[in-house]
């Protein structure tokens, strides 16, 4: 499980094997079950995530107690809510499994002992960040770009195979509409 961690640090920096089995130290790991939380609004965002394996969201519930998906992260994407990690204060999301998932995680502490001992981390967590906040930006560029329906086209050309692994219930919290919105799409596509 570690290769594919080291592979994906290596696509962005030049790491040595010695330099990756002293990196790794400062993660551990966990099996998360199916529905799991990792994390839950009113608690302290304490950790940053890399999937292993497996299949996470974020979301957060909102006024009329309906979940909304934010975020989704697949095997080698990060997730975290960031502004309450990097300030360790209590979340207004939720982070849990989709599916059985293998994680990485770190604390902030531990993060930034690692960036200190390993300063090419910096660049690697940067890449990382910026490729993050590309991805937001183009969904909200679709978001205001697209009907709703377009949207959905969007993410179905763009991400097949990622729209066939995502139950159909969440990909509808994902973008903005109910399950059953969805469907209509869905028939209307078929036919």
């Amino acid at each position: 499980m570690s290769l594919i961690f080291q592979q994906h640090i290596e696509k962005f920096v030049q790491i040595s094997s010695d330099e990756f089995e002293e990196i790794k130290k400062f993660f551990d790991t966990k099996e998360v079950a199916k529905k799991e939380n990792l994390l839950e609004e009113g608690q302290i965002c304490r950790y940053h995530y890399f999937v292993l394996t497996g299949l996470l969201r974020k979301f957060y519930i909102n006024e009329k107690g309906i979940e909304q998906t934010t975020e989704f992260a697949i095997e080698t994407w990060w997730l975290t809510d960031n502004f309450a990690y990097e300030r360790n204060i209590p979340t207004e999301f939720y982070i849990q499994a989709v599916e059985k998932s293998l994680v990485l995680y770190i604390t902030q502490e531990k993060q930034e002992k690692l960036l200190e001992k390993f300063p090419v981390m910096e660049r690697y967590f940067r890449f990382v960040y910026q490729r993050a906040f590309a991805a937001a930006q183009k969904r909200i560029q679709f978001l205001f770009s697209f009907s709703k329906e377009e949207f959905y086209f969007q993410a179905v050309k763009n991400h097949p195979d990622f729209v066939q692994r995502v139950p159909q219930y969440l990909i509808a919290s994902y973008l903005g509409f109910t399950p059953e919105y969805l469907s209509e799409i869905r028939k209307r596509l078929r036919s």
